[in-house]
């Protein structure tokens, strides 16, 4: 029996619901991977998101609203505003994409040092692993510093949402995370 199993078993009485941010820089796989965990499918053919999406998944018993939030530089800025108050930030890198680690990094440093987000549960995803260029999860810790950020709880993952490598994983840690409704 896999945990996403017994938690769903065990909340079987309980309603459970939370509010999650996606975020990272563009062409991350934020879409993707919203698109993976609502619907288990994967298409090549994404558009980049302008502002926002927002969908609603029902896993079980939680019920999970996602924000995916635009990765391109004139929507970062609303970043803080849509991470305020939610169960968890889910900051989606391109693990392929070794340029644009160290922006990712400065972005993401940037976004954790606000006040009114702090102790707010990080989820860090190192996506399209089924590359061959990707960074191993103990480079991207490394490259991304997430050693340095100590003011909440931070995980890492590495997927593809492509090949459907460690969403269970993923949804199996934000259930873990979600908040009994009253």
């Amino acid at each position: 029996m896999s945990l996403l199993t017994m938690l769903l078993a065990v909340s079987l009485f309980f309603k459970q619901e939370m509010e999650l941010s996606l975020v990272g820089l563009q062409n991350a796989g934020k879409t993707s991977l919203l698109n993976s965990i609502a619907t288990g499918g994967y298409s090549e053919d994404m558009i980049p998101t302008v502002g926002f999406n927002m969908k609603k998944v029902t896993k079980g018993n939680v019920t999970i609203k996602l924000w995916d939030l635009g990765g391109q530089r004139r929507f970062r800025t609303m970043w803080e505003r849509y991470c305020r108050g939610v169960s968890a930030i889910v900051y989606v890198v391109d693990a392929a994409d070794r340029d644009s680690v160290p922006i990712s990094r400065s972005e993401l440093h940037d976004l954790v040092v606000k006040p009114s987000l702090g102790g707010i549960p990080l989820l860090v995803l190192g996506n399209k692993i089924d590359k061959s260029e990707a960074l191993s999860k103990q480079a991207l810790v490394d490259q991304l510093g997430l050693d340095s950020i100590s003011d909440r709880e931070v995980c890492c993952y590495m997927i593809s949402c492509k090949d459907s490598v460690n969403i269970d994983v993923v949804i199996d840690w934000l259930i873990k995370h979600s908040k009994t409704a009253k």
